[in-house]
């Protein structure tokens, strides 16, 4: 390959405050950007990739006046991204690629000049058959515009100020240091393969955070554990803003809870302790809400602690108001279920109860637009085994809304379409324990204490 391309955009899991919407960016980038990046002839680099010593301030810039294309993902309305698009657009006339997911509405007047090319991203993944489109789609814009010479202009900066000439760095040293940097970027992202378990300051950010994944995935939870915190101390380290750290300890406080080390209840108050870093009473951020809400629901069970199941319950309304999700409104239903299981007042046990309905309504129309929007991909193996993952906790969702709204038809359809999906027997262990306990507090229903008048009365 010859020619590098920088890829400016965000990192991990974040959330769009226009939509409520929390994107995986990750994936955005391994299964999108680098591939189409790749299929045109060029390196690419991510920040994360970057093998470097002290701030990552300086290989950024470099790679921003220096590298031969930069695409620019603004999905989420990254400020980082949006200031860097901005630092390229100064320092370079052409070749800046702008993409951005559907999602987001209206750009600020200043992009609004630029093209930008734009691809549909369902959350916590891409559906294959956009991903194959865009893929093509980008690549094709690259070697388009690496085709032609002089490349178009395609800063409004370059196209509005006439005679502007861009900057040229005098010292050749600057230039031989990129293009170690450069090597060291691509020999981090896949050119060797990774040591077991590599220093923090000689591994890139990307390196490690695969090593928490696969961590993660054989439920190493301690060891995740070990890693996260050890990749947080290194950006403290280097100044980084909390905005770019709040992923890792979102990342660090899931895998502290599932550890159970030492015990239980001190895994999980210790995530709740990393968790009060993001505010979580306050937060906006529907991924927070709804690790604050699964540790304060599991401190309840275990502690019988109505405070805490109070938290919890404004947790998971507050995730679901703002993200309009399954997730944070099935769990924010269930436990309106066991508050009223507890209440004192038999008119606020109805009420709750009433609510639990009311939600689970709202879950299920999600759960079927989910599943009318994602049909099964039919040209990757893969792609129909991801799909199938997220399938089932959506198909079990619905289940468990058609228990809750006394349902007994859908209840039982859906159980068996979510049971013939599960990828892993803990998924069907985990639905099942949820149903039981729902179960048995629909048998506890105080509406019963209800009696109806006659017609007419």
């Amino acid at each position: 390959m010859t020619g590098t391309c920088f890829v400016v955009m965000g990192f991990g899991k974040k959330t769009d405050f226009e939509s409520g919407r929390t994107l995986d960016l990750d994936k955005t980038y391994r299964n999108v950007i680098k591939p189409a990046v790749e299929a045109a002839g060029l390196q690419c680099v991510r920040a994360d990739e970057i093998v470097h010593s002290g701030l990552i301030d300086v290989p950024m810039y470099e790679q921003l006046l220096e590298a031969d294309v930069v695409v620019a993902d603004l999905s989420t309305s990254n400020k980082n991204a949006l200031y860097e698009l901005g630092v390229r657009h100064a320092l370079r006339p052409h070749t800046t690629v702008v993409i951005a997911e559907d999602g987001i509405k209206t750009f600020p007047f200043d992009v609004n000049h630029v093209l930008i090319r734009q691809y549909h991203h369902l959350g916590e993944d891409i559906g294959f058959d956009e991903v194959m489109r865009f893929r093509e789609l980008l690549t094709n814009a690259i070697k388009t515009i690496l085709a032609q010479t002089p490349p178009p202009n395609d800063s409004p900066i370059y196209e509005y100020l006439d005679g502007l000439t861009p900057p040229e760095r005098a010292a050749a040293p600057g230039r031989a240091r990129l293009q170690a940097m450069r090597t060291a970027a691509v020999a981090g992202t896949g050119a060797a393969p990774a040591p077991a378990a590599p220093d923090a300051g000689e591994a890139t950010h990307s390196m490690l955070m695969q090593q928490v994944d696969e961590l993660q995935a054989a439920k190493n939870f301690e060891g995740a554990k070990i890693l996260l915190k050890l990749i947080l101390e290194n950006l403290t380290k280097h100044n980084a803003a909390a905005a770019d750290t709040a992923y890792l300890v979102q990342r660090l406080a899931l895998v502290t809870y599932k550890s159970r080390k030492p015990t239980e209840k001190d895994a999980l108050l210790e995530a709740a302790a990393l968790l009060q870093q993001l505010a979580p009473e306050t937060s906006n951020d529907p991924e927070t809400l709804g690790l604050w809400g699964a540790v304060h629901k599991r401190l309840c069970e275990i502690g019988n602690d109505l405070t805490l199941l109070d938290k919890a319950i404004r947790s998971y309304e507050r995730g679901f108001y703002l993200r309009n999700d399954y997730y944070n409104g099935i769990n924010y239903a269930f436990l309106l279920n066991v508050r009223a299981a507890h209440c004192a007042s038999r008119a606020e046990a109805i009420a709750d109860f009433v609510q639990a309905r009311r939600v689970r309504q709202e879950v299920a129309e999600i759960c079927r637009h989910w599943l009318e929007d994602n049909p099964p991909p039919t040209t990757s193996t893969d792609a129909l085994k991801q799909h199938n993952e997220s399938r089932y906790w959506v198909t079990a969702t619905l289940a468990e809304a058609a228990l809750g709204l006394g349902d007994s038809l859908n209840y039982e359809a859906w159980r068996s379409a979510a049971y013939a999906l599960a990828v892993h027997d803990w998924m069907k262990e985990s639905t099942a324990e949820q149903l039981t306990k729902l179960t048995a507090l629909l048998a506890a229903s105080p509406l019963k204490y209800i009696v109806e008048e006659p017609a007419g009365a």
